[in-house]
């Protein structure tokens, strides 16, 4: 989880400010909000995570303990491909997450001969994330989601309409999941280079080349 400091700085004389910094990860704020308090020119100290919640400082020390040996920053990139042709579909999705103070990628894509269109596809990639994350017991945890298709991700973050009945079958299955397993998703959309791995991924499903991986991630290999 990402979050932003805001904090009321009062000097000797009593004369008050208010400071808001960057965007850092939730670990890395609570050791900024410690050091500001040493200073003791902190009059408060709150976080503001990406969903506009708030924190204090003793309810994020207890989430990241909470979190600390289970699945957490978690960043997933998915995508589709779909053959005309053959009229079948390719998926991939690559998962970023931090476990017990180690990062790991898992990289996972499948075929299908049911869908009929790329949009189709998109979705049932997004969908196979969430089977995926399930697997790895990601619950009750933010997560973005990032992919290069303007149909989904504005769809799913709810900047354009849904009319198409199949792609609204898939947005309401993908939402029944997200439910039950209490993620609040952010959905980012990127370049199409910048979702290379995932595309990659969907285009050996497409011929045939079946991937299932997980890597703990280090300075030799990330």
């Amino acid at each position: 989880m990402n979050i932003s400091i805001e904090w009321v700085y009062k000097t000797p004389r009593g004369t008050e400010t208010i400071f808001r910094s960057e965007e850092m990860s939730a670990e890395k704020g609570l050791l900024v909000a410690e050091d500001l308090e040493r200073t003791g020119r902190a009059k408060s100290i709150t976080f503001t995570d990406s969903f506009d919640s708030t924190w204090t400082i003793k309810e994020l020390k207890r989430y990241i303990k909470e979190i600390e040996t289970e699945p957490h920053n978690i960043t997933v990139y998915f995508d589709g491909g779909f053959d005309r042709t053959t009229s079948t579909a390719g998926l991939g999705c690559v998962i970023y997450f931090e476990q017990s103070g180690k990062s790991y990628r898992v990289r996972k894509n499948a075929p299908s001969e049911v869908l009929k269109s790329n949009n189709e596809a998109e979705y049932a990639a997004l969908y196979l994330s969430l089977v995926e994350l399930e697997q790895l017991n990601v619950h009750h945890l933010p997560v973005v989601f990032i992919g290069d298709s303007q149909v989904v991700i504005n769809q799913m973050s709810g900047e354009w309409a849904l009319l198409e009945k199949d792609l609204s079958n898939w947005a309401d299955r993908i939402d029944e999941k997200l439910k039950k397993l209490g993620i609040r998703p952010k959905y980012e959309l990127v370049p199409r280079k910048s979702n290379a791995e995932a595309d990659r991924l969907a285009t050996q499903a497409l011929n045939g080349i079946d991937i299932t991986a997980q890597l703990e991630l280090t300075a030799d290999n990330d």
